[in-house]
């Protein structure tokens, strides 16, 4: 599968305060993530403490009533960053749903109004240590036809196969329950450019994972000049490496509009902490040719 950029593959995770608002995400400079019709407030749920309940906000910035059913999935991070649902564990992978409770399962928003869901931690008191994931999944229900109101009738042609795609809507938000100290640690390496598109140059790089659960954190790109100048080339925020992954590929675009020579000077990459104060996870340099 061809690597996609992390310029268009982002995954969100989610926590909530309460008083959660529409205005509140329509005014505020935050993070959220999209899908439809539906934005969910803001990054992502961890547990690694004695908070035992959290809230998922929900805001349904469409004109009409949306229904969302809501369940647990499991979800596997590949090389490239892109997911596939299982339903066994891999290797060193625990997931968190038989830990975790939801409500309600239903969930139906008016128009430009929002809605709290609840998550609650139970039954962890003699969990491994460790880091346990699921992934919440908001599946839209399609609205059904008004009250009297039936779908238009169609001369049939009995000699063909008719296939009505409906697309549903769906958004995933991992949530995490952290059990003991966090051992895990980063290193970048096989760092090189890509100047296939000359228009467009990226750095690719690996992020490699070890330890006992997964990295999060932002990328920063900066281009320094022979002389010294430092500029930023390009940021991605939001970046997890997920257990039980070692390896995840990173393929970022560069600015292409302040006429950097990506053929003189280095390139550094700095991944770190994308809450609280900044903490350096890793940092990578590439001399450039």
């Amino acid at each position: 599968m061809k690597r996609l950029t992390l310029r268009v593959q982002r995954r969100y995770e989610i926590v909530f305060a309460t008083a959660f608002t529409l205005s509140f995400l329509l005014l505020h400079t935050v993070i959220v993530h999209a899908q439809g019709n539906l934005m969910i407030y803001p990054k992502r749920v961890v547990f690694d403490g004695s908070k035992r309940t959290q809230d998922l906000g929900l805001a349904n910035t469409g004109a009409d009533t949306a229904t969302y059913q809501v369940s647990f999935v499991q979800i596997r991070m590949k090389e490239d960053g892109s997911f596939e649902n299982i339903e066994q564990p891999d290797s060193g992978q625990s997931f968190a749903s038989a830990n975790l409770r939801i409500f309600p399962r239903t969930v139906t928003i008016a128009p430009k109004e929002s809605q709290a869901v609840k998550l609650q931690v139970i039954n962890t008191g003699s969990l491994p240590p460790g880091e346990y994931r699921s992934h919440v999944y908001f599946r839209a229900v399609p609205a059904p036809l008004p009250a009297g109101e039936t779908p238009p009738m169609r001369p049939k042609d009995t000699s063909k196969l008719e296939v009505k795609l409906v697309p549903v809507f769906g958004v995933t938000v991992p949530v995490i329950i952290r059990v003991g100290p966090d051992s895990t640690s980063v290193v970048i390496s096989d760092m090189d450019m890509d100047f296939k598109d000359p228009k467009q140059p990226q750095v690719m790089f690996a992020l490699n994972r070890s330890g006992n659960m997964s990295a999060y954190g932002d990328l920063t790109i900066d281009y320094i000049s022979p002389s010294g100048q430092r500029t930023r080339a390009a940021a991605v925020k939001g970046v997890a490496v997920y257990t039980p992954l070692p390896k995840r590929k990173v393929k970022i675009d560069l600015d292409n509009t302040a006429k950097l020579n990506y053929h003189q000077g280095r390139l550094e990459v700095n991944y770190e902490t994308a809450s609280g104060k900044p903490v350096t996870l890793a940092k990578q340099e590439i001399v450039l040719r």
